[in-house]
């Protein structure tokens, strides 16, 4: 399968099928130094398979977790393609999840003005949505993303093999991002989660959901309107993410937080039991303990932030959403006063 994000002079394709990294060489221009930048926790037979198609390769492996989306980190790496003398025709390759393909994304927009970018996602959740649409960024002083540039990438790969080694939880996180493509414009997603095995559907899920987030961003890349909607989620669960507590020992994933973040912007009662067993069938967390106040101070710093109001993205019905401009003074009821812990009535089962 393959779509085709249409930006004028940034357009790139996005290529979906199996087996697929072992053929990226053929998709893109590698006959040239390639920094190929992954994590500790992506197998090594990835980032190596397409070391193996390139010129002149230097695979460089940052710890796995959002640590490495630092400041720091992107020195490092930026310093790193100084000392290997990279230059404008070269490229960067990210081979991993959202904080390897925000990262490399990020380094490749700084060096030099830009350089290509060939984002090749390994997890559900950078396979079905942070993989494109340009955003890449770092965090600082404990606010997420906060640092960053608009970058394209000049082609998106994935791959759904990659995803047998993900454990269980790795896999459902991402697939709250999916969930949330559904509950914005395509009421089919939702009926698959509901109905259907996830792992059995997993290419059309992810063809289903790039297709959404695709069409958004063609309309408004930069975020001036509609692509807005794509934060549904983000502001409270990168809140939530902030300033949660340790959740029976682990910390919360990215996508846990998302998919928490999502069910007080469900509008009716219905819908949100609706969501609620997906998520309870999906193995996402539907509660989590965390501290308001801490949650509020890294809301205020959000990117969606102005002088005087937070736009969020609330969901009438499956399908269909709408963007509010929520004072700020608000906020903390809007958001935090209905979401501190969501009751799971008893009768919500999973099917």
């Amino acid at each position: 399968m393959k779509l085709t994000m249409r930006l004028a002079e940034r357009s790139y394709d996005i290529i979906i099928k199996k087996g697929s990294l072992q053929n990226v060489g053929k998709l893109v221009n590698l006959n040239r130094k390639v920094l190929i930048l992954t994590d500790s926790g992506v197998p090594k037979q990835y980032a190596q398979a397409v070391a193996e198609q390139c010129k002149e390769a230097f695979i460089e492996t940052v710890e796995q977790g959002e640590e490495s989306k630092s400041i720091a980190v992107w020195q490092k790496l930026l310093t790193r393609m100084i000392e290997l003398n990279f230059t404008r025709k070269d490229a960067v390759v990210a081979v991993g999840g959202g904080v390897v393909g925000d990262l490399g994304g990020f380094v490749a927009a700084s060096y030099m003005r830009g350089v290509d970018f060939i984002n090749l996602p390994t997890t559900t959740l950078a396979q079905i949505d942070s993989s494109i649409g340009g955003k890449t960024a770092v965090n600082l002083e404990k606010t997420k993303n906060i640092v960053g540039a608009f970058w394209q990438p000049k082609l998106v790969v994935v791959d759904p093999d990659t995803l047998q080694t993900l454990d269980k939880r790795q896999f459902a996180a991402g697939l709250a991002e999916a969930l949330k493509a559904g509950l914005l414009a395509d009421s089919e997603l939702v009926r698959i989660f509901e109905e259907e095995n996830c792992e059995e559907y997993i290419e059309q899920i992810i063809y289903r959901s790039l297709i959404v987030k695709k069409n958004i961003v063609e309309r408004d890349e930069r975020e001036t309107g509609d692509r807005a909607a794509l934060n549904l989620g983000h502001t409270l669960g990168h809140g939530i993410e902030s300033a949660s507590s340790l959740q029976h020992g682990r910390e919360l994933y990215h996508g846990e937080c998302v998919a928490l973040g999502m069910i007080p912007m469900l509008e009716s009662e219905e819908l949100r039991q609706q969501v609620l067993a997906i998520c309870q069938r999906l193995g996402l967390p539907t509660q989590a303990k965390y501290d308001k106040e801490m949650a509020l101070q890294a809301i205020r710093h959000d990117k969606k932030v102005n002088s005087d109001y937070i736009t969020v993205v609330k969901i009438p019905k499956a399908g269909q959403f709408r963007l509010d401009k929520v004072p700020f003074e608000q906020v903390e009821a809007v958001l935090l006063g209905q979401a501190a812990e969501i009751p799971i009535p008893k009768e919500v089962k999973a099917k």
